[in-house]
C-alpha cells in the first residue's frame, strides 16, 4: 500500500516528548530520518527503528522525517508518528 501524504507535524520539544515533522519525498527516494536528541549516541538507532516501523506499518515508503527528541519513550514516539501520519493523510498542515 502506497500512501500519498502532505506535510504535517505532531508533538512538542518539551521534556519527555518528541517533535515529528513529516514531509513527502519523491517516489523511489525511500525514507530519510533526521534525528536530533540529547541521547542520540545511546538511543538514536532505537528511535529510528521505531519511526521506521510506524512508517512501514502505515504503508509509507517515501518520506522525510525530522525528529527532535527530548527523551520520549517508544510509546510516545509511536503516538506522535501516528498523529503526524493521520494529519498527513488528511492533508492538514498543522502548526504547533
Amino acid at each position: 500500500m502506497l500512501m500519498n501524504i502532505q506535510p504535517s507535524q505532531a508533538g512538542t520539544v518539551e521534556s519527555n516528548d518528541i517533535l515529528i515533522i513529516l514531509n513527502p519525498a519523491e517516489t523511489g527516494s525511500g525514507i530519510k530520518i533526521d534525528l536530533t536528541s540529547p541521547v542520540l549516541k545511546k538511543y538514536g538507532s532505537q528511535i529510528k527503528i521505531v519511526i521506521q516501523e510506524v512508517l512501514n506499518g502505515q504503508g509509507i515508503v517515501d518520506a522525510h522525517v525530522s525528529a527532535n527528541d527530548r527523551g520520549a519513550l517508544d510509546c510516545t514516539i509511536r503516538a506522535r508518528m501516528m498523529t503526524a501520519i493521520d494529519r498527513a493523510k488528511l492533508g492538514e498542515e498543522v502548526q504547533g
